[in-house]
């Protein structure tokens, strides 16, 4: 297996944990209220993720759906960046969300040199 391949499964397994873990976890609804955000936004979030996590999926037949949904990634993290540094987290609370953007980076560019 290529590395390429196991950063590929990580994220989607990563994905589909933190959507689902969005959506219903009672711990993220505490989250999301010390970010700023409300319940519409947080189920958002996490459908948004595990619909991501679904794309990166079938990207893996489809390279055009896996550029989307990584590039969609990339920008979902970079915003939840933002929202990090907006309530002024640590660099340490903040990194899941910038390593998850480089990831998603990468794994968008690596999807487009497929074509």
């Amino acid at each position: 297996m290529k590395t390429f391949d196991l950063l590929l499964y990580f994220t989607i397994v990563s994905f589909l944990f933190f959507g689902m873990n969005c959506m219903f976890n009672p711990r993220m609804r505490l989250e999301f209220t010390r970010y700023g955000l409300n319940t519409l936004q947080r189920l958002l979030t996490g459908f948004f993720q595990v619909m991501g996590a679904v794309g990166l999926l079938y990207g893996i037949f489809n390279t055009k759906v896996g550029i989307a949904a990584s590039a969609g990634l990339c920008v979902l993290m970079f915003s939840g960046l933002l929202v990090r540094i907006r309530i002024k987290d640590s660099l340490y609370k903040s990194s899941p969300a910038l390593v998850f953007m480089v990831l998603s980076g990468i794994i968008c560019y690596r999807f487009i040199k497929l074509l």
